[in-house]
């Protein structure tokens, strides 16, 4: 059977009112995240004037979220090389070496360049900064703030910073709807839904001489995720309806340890920093075992996907819905210290970290696939870029190193606008694509629905049988459409995404990474390359396979 069977149709363009309204920048970045506000900053240094739309309010996005910190080679002992290594071992053989060697080499300096801009990292009596270990990481090199507070601190830092810049206008309450094209194909702008601007229903157009995407995620295709609810893969959805290529989409890394709390229906998961596992907690069964012991030489700190799927294993033979995190042994004073916003939320549920065993268990937390970038953050569509979570720079492989995120976000936005500066063409006017099939957009109702399916069959143990399964509740889900508004274009986004996921996730026959395979239990060499995805102009997913060079 092709892995493309039994999946739905997909729209080439979402169905929405001719734009009311329009307005011209010279660069249009999408998302105010980590990715999204540094690319603004940088694009402000070369003197353009740059336009940010946001999905609800500048700080509602994943950075603020991020509890652990960010990876760099700060301390002197330390290597560019080692960090690679690092990186290059949990991708499991499909990072890039040559955007690794990017990333290592420039994220220093980008982490200063964050400092100066006012960002606080937590510092030792001498005045040095305070390291920190994480999975997967063979030396101290996680920067954080606040104890556990390091994505507030970076989202404050580069909000502030904006905010001083008249020239870079911030519109919030903004989903983007379809990427505009010229004549000769490359970006021009966006569709777009603000509440309360131009006509009755808010449409309007956004005409820019470059489009940065810096969205985020997508782990709201699933029921259990740490993201919160504006992750509904926005980017990468538009990309596809615009004929972007985006890659790596099965590999979803499922953080080891979200909390688990009595309320099972709030659509965000608290997260557990491993910064956490990295101060010395461990990982226990119902008997107080350490089960991860033996099975990997960093034991809890071992990749995030090797510790999620030794969970995994666990519960499936127990029969339980979470582990435990024993953090007793650290005491009240260094837990209050140094974890502030962890002890917090555990206490307000209930569970005192000083005292107690937290339950835990994995959660959809990161995408390491999106769409595709070279290392100036270009997509294949000229005048397209895209940085951060929504994207794919080969950075990550099959699974991301743990605090490599909000790095990756700094470096590529850095270098996405130096690349934007050097060779800027004037704005061109949109033309409608007259052989795109008609817009439409799926009901909302099938939100939950759709996130129990992902879940069930295309989470962290995944099958031929499951994902079939899944593809085919995908297809009948698609067939309950509705008219134009918010939660259904966010629908119809979440369809998209999670439909490629699934075809890419049965054609790849083998377990690599955060992609689980039950039925092909090992990682096979054949496989080691990538699966490249497009919607052509008739509104069928294609799809390919590229060997690793």
């Amino acid at each position: 059977m092709s892995p493309l069977a039994d999946l739905p149709e997909l729209p080439r363009r979402l169905a929405a009112a001719d734009p009311g309204w329009s307005e011209t920048t010279d660069v249009l970045v999408v998302g105010s995240g980590v990715a999204g506000l540094t690319a603004a900053l940088h694009l402000r240094e070369q003197g353009l004037h740059v336009t940010v739309v946001t999905k609800v309010n500048i700080d509602d996005g994943s950075t603020r979220w991020a509890q652990g910190g960010i990876a760099a080679v700060l301390d002197p002992l330390d290597t560019p090389a080692a960090h690679a290594n690092d990186t290059e071992i949990a991708g499991v053989g499909l990072c890039d070496p040559a955007a690794v060697r990017v990333l290592v080499e420039e994220g220093p300096l980008r982490v200063r360049e964050l400092m100066r801009l006012g960002a606080a990292f937590d510092r030792n009596a001498d005045g040095s900064l305070m390291l920190t270990r994480e999975g997967g990481h063979r030396a101290d090199r996680i920067v954080h703030a606040g104890g556990d507070a390091t994505g507030a601190e970076v989202q404050r830092a580069l909000h502030e910073a904006v905010r001083r810049d008249p020239w870079i206008r911030l519109v919030e309450h903004a989903l983007v709807l379809d990427l505009l094209r010229a004549a000769d194909g490359r970006a021009c702008g966006i569709t777009l839904h603000v509440l309360g601007e131009g006509s009755e229903d808010g449409v309007g157009a956004i005409l820019a001489r470059a489009v940065v995407l810096a969205t985020g995620g997508m782990g709201q295709i699933y029921s259990s995720t740490t993201n919160p609810s504006v992750s509904t893969g926005d980017g990468v959805a538009l990309a596809l309806r615009a004929g972007a290529v985006v890659t790596d989409v099965e590999f979803v890394q499922f953080h080891p340890t979200s909390f688990v709390t009595a309320d099972l229906s709030s659509v965000q998961r608290p997260l557990i920093s491993e910064a956490l596992r990295g101060e010395g907690a461990h990982l226990v069964d119902e008997s107080g075992k350490r089960f991860m012991v033996g099975q990997h030489e960093l034991a809890e700190l071992a990749p995030r996907d090797v510790v999620a799927k030794g969970i995994h294993r666990v519960l499936r033979s127990t029969g339980a819905d979470h582990v435990y995190l024993d953090a007793r042994h650290l005491g009240n004073d260094f837990l209050e210290q140094r974890f502030p916003t962890i002890v917090a939320s555990t206490r307000a549920a209930g569970v005192d970290p000083a005292t107690e065993l937290i339950p835990v268990a994995p959660a959809a937390h990161y995408a390491s696939g999106g769409v595709r970038t070279d290392l100036a953050g270009r997509t294949s569509i000229p005048g397209l870029y895209a940085c951060g979570e929504v994207a794919c720079t080969g950075v990550h492989g099959a699974n991301r190193l743990a605090s490599n995120s909000l790095l990756e976000g700094l470096v590529f936005a850095r270098r996405i606008a130096d690349d934007i500066a050097r060779d800027l063409p004037e704005q061109a006017d949109p033309v409608t694509v007259g052989s795109a099939p008609a817009g439409w957009v799926a009901d909302p109702a099938i939100r939950s629905e759709l996130q129990r399916a992902m879940t069930r069959g295309a989470g962290v143990l995944r099958s031929a049988d499951s994902l079939t399964a899944t593809a085919k509740e995908l297809s009948r889900l698609a067939e309950q459409r509705a008219t134009p508004h918010n939660a259904a274009w966010e629908a119809t986004n979440l369809l998209t995404v999670a439909t490629v996921l699934v075809a890419a996730a049965r054609t790849r026959r083998e377990t690599r990474g955060c992609h689980w395979r039950e039925d092909f239990p090992v990682a096979e060499d054949e496989w080691r390359g990538h699966l490249l995805h497009t919607l052509d102009r008739k509104a069928q997913l294609t799809q390919t396979f590229e060997e690793m060079a």
